[in-house]
């Protein structure tokens, strides 16, 4: 595949202007000078109108350039000073935008007086400064295939004051050694957003020798996801005055003043704390229950939200009791446990389940680098209207380009409903052959004789009170999701400090009322085919007018208990749009440092340790 070099690009909008073609340039079209003019001849003002109409076939988008449009005015007015070199000479700003460029070749000389360049979303993996003309004061390089800043250090544009390479993949040491005053001695405002930097005091080291540096755009690189900052940018750069966009305060200032100083107990890690508040819209497993349902097994319901966040170290204030913020292993006959089993699946689920909230990152590197992503789980509480669950977890991640990528993907939360059936214990006396009995046998059981031989009154009051209150067995719990929601967390990369959600599940619905709805469901399934299937029969079988009139006759009245049973499925759908939607409270925020005693403070016990 050939290259797209930037020079073609231009010349090929250049050749669109149609600068010596009607109604611009030369021709039989404009008056002459001598005044004898032919019918045919236009106005110099109709001319120019056909220019600037937008309705106008002769229109052209000239929004590459803002010497366009006046480049064509001028080809009307005065097309005999419309040569080569003065085109080239006419144009001081090039916005060439997605236009697959991926190759500055020196054809751009031409344009001898260009002071700003734009080449955005284009295909540019290399910048050879040489091509670049000396005048050049604004350069451009938004989302283009950069990895490396060799090429443009080697002869930088001496005059640039504006350069914005962000949305490019920098980040290496090499790219912080060619930021530095030696290279860009006139630069005023240097736009490094979305990049890959993580080491923050490397690279505002080398920021620090822009002797004209005013304006920095950082936010969307990973080290930006550390407490320090931006207030250690801040008190690095005193000669700064803008930061992302934001005037630097004096009161900003003054209170990170001396956080510089504290270089050496800085240290580029994020802490992510993720709070999950209260849960409403659950409905209640007990409405439906029988109340003639047998008296066992006990079934107990209880819920709790799971999530996964990346994080390097254990999180912090996580319980160890029975109730653990993790969920229980259950060993399994072969000696393996359960939550083995289920990594071993969720690493097969993760690129074919991306919307179910098993895994919040579904790449490969998951299941590779599971150590890195926790599965946390909150206390299980018991059925009510709200649930409050006030879990609050801290996460401290050093990998700050892991962190990045992980909040652009977000974070999936979900619902789970724990359902355990207790049964009761079986007596260690009576014999292993016969099995204990049910509840029924129990209660009416007058005339038999007990398994068990007591010699006195007091054991059998005592065996009463055994059976009136029997020792209970649980199975293994039965989970079941309720549902999963997916919240974005990129706002925390471009700069804000907390994402407050209240994540909306949808109306959600009992057990018993999702096996109603399957079996409605295969019913009506049956049902349809069975119909079809007996339409078929009475067709082959049945000809003629008037049989043909019964069949459509039965055809109107199966159509009608279709029609009934459309009803009955809508009107159940619209009552479950009256419900409530399940709600969760959720909130991920990173802890930013508000002034330079608070990191004192914080950064104090390291010091003294």
């Amino acid at each position: 595949m050939m290259s797209n070099t930037l020079s073609a690009v231009l010349e090929e909008q250049i050749r669109h202007l149609c600068l010596t073609d009607f109604p611009c340039g030369h021709g039989n079209w404009r008056k002459s000078k001598d005044g004898r003019d032919a019918a045919e001849t236009e106005e110099t003002d109709s001319l120019l109108d056909l220019l600037s109409c937008s309705h106008s076939p002769w229109w052209h988008d000239t929004s590459w350039s803002p010497q366009a449009p006046a480049l064509r005015k001028l080809a009307v007015l005065s097309p005999e000073c419309l040569h080569t070199d003065f085109i080239y000479k006419y144009f001081n700003t090039l916005r060439i935008v997605d236009k697959g460029v991926s190759v500055i070749d020196n054809g751009l000389l031409k344009f001898s007086k260009l002071e700003e360049l734009v080449l955005s979303a284009n295909k540019i993996s290399e910048i050879p400064a040489q091509n670049f003309p000396s005048t050049l004061k604004i350069l451009e390089l938004r989302a283009n295939w950069l990895s490396a800043l060799n090429s443009l250090t080697n002869c930088t544009p001496p005059r640039l004051q504006y350069l914005s390479l962000s949305s490019n993949n920098l980040g290496h040491h090499q790219d912080i050694s060619n930021l530095t005053g030696k290279h860009w001695p006139q630069l005023v405002c240097l736009d490094l957003s979305d990049c890959e930097f993580q080491d923050q005091q490397a690279l505002l080291s080398a920021l620090s020798t822009l002797p004209c540096l005013k304006t920095l755009i950082l936010e969307g690189n990973p080290f930006t996801l550390a407490p320090s900052y931006p207030g250690f940018t801040v008190d690095s750069l005193p000669q700064l005055s803008c930061l992302d966009t934001s005037r630097i305060s004096p009161e900003e200032r003054h209170r990170f003043r001396g956080l510089a100083k504290m270089s050496d107990l800085i240290v580029d890690r994020a802490s992510a704390r993720v709070s999950v508040g209260r849960m409403k819209g659950i409905p209640d497993p007990l409405m439906s229950v029988d109340e003639n349902a047998p008296d066992f097994p006990v079934v107990t319901y209880s819920y709790f939200i799971t999530y996964e966040f990346l994080g390097h170290h254990t999180p912090i204030n996580l319980k160890v009791d029975g109730e653990s913020k993790f969920e229980t292993a259950h060993v399994t006959e072969d000696g393996s446990s359960d939550a083995d089993q289920q990594s071993n699946k969720t690493c097969e689920r993760e690129t074919s389940k991306a919307d179910s909230g098993v895994s919040i990152v579904n790449t490969e590197e998951t299941c590779h680098a599971a150590a890195q992503v926790s599965r946390h789980s909150t206390s299980k509480l018991t059925w009510s209207e709200c649930m409050d669950f006030s879990d609050a977890q801290m996460y401290i991640v050093s990998d700050l380009g892991g962190l990045k990528k992980f909040l652009n993907q977000g974070l999936y939360v979900r619902i789970e409903e724990e359902k355990v059936l207790s049964w009761p214990a079986a007596s260690e006396d009576i014999p292993a052959a016969k099995p204990s009995r049910t509840v029924k046998e129990k209660k009416g059981g007058k005339g038999k004789e007990s398994p068990i031989k007591s010699g006195s009154t007091k054991d059998k009051s005592k065996d009463k009170k055994k059976k009136s209150v029997p020792e209970l067995v649980q199975d293994a719990p039965i989970r079941r999701s309720l549902g999963s929601v997916h919240i974005p967390l990129q706002s925390l990369v471009k700069g804000h400090h907390k994402v407050n959600v209240l994540c909306d599940l949808g109306v959600l619905r009992t057990e018993s009322e999702v096996k109603a709805m399957t079996t409605l469901e295969k019913d009506l399934g049956k049902k349809i085919k069975e119909d079809k299937k007996t339409e078929d029969k009475e067709s082959k079988q049945r000809g003629g007018s008037g049989t043909r009139q019964k069949n459509t006759a039965s055809s109107k009245g199966k159509g009608k208990g279709k029609k009934e049973r459309e009803v009955d499925v809508h009107t159940d759908n619209s009552l479950s749009t009256q419900l409530e939607p399940g709600t969760v409270e959720l909130s991920v925020e990173l802890e930013k440092w508000q002034s330079a005693s608070e990191a004192h403070q914080l950064l104090l016990p390291t010091q003294t340790s």
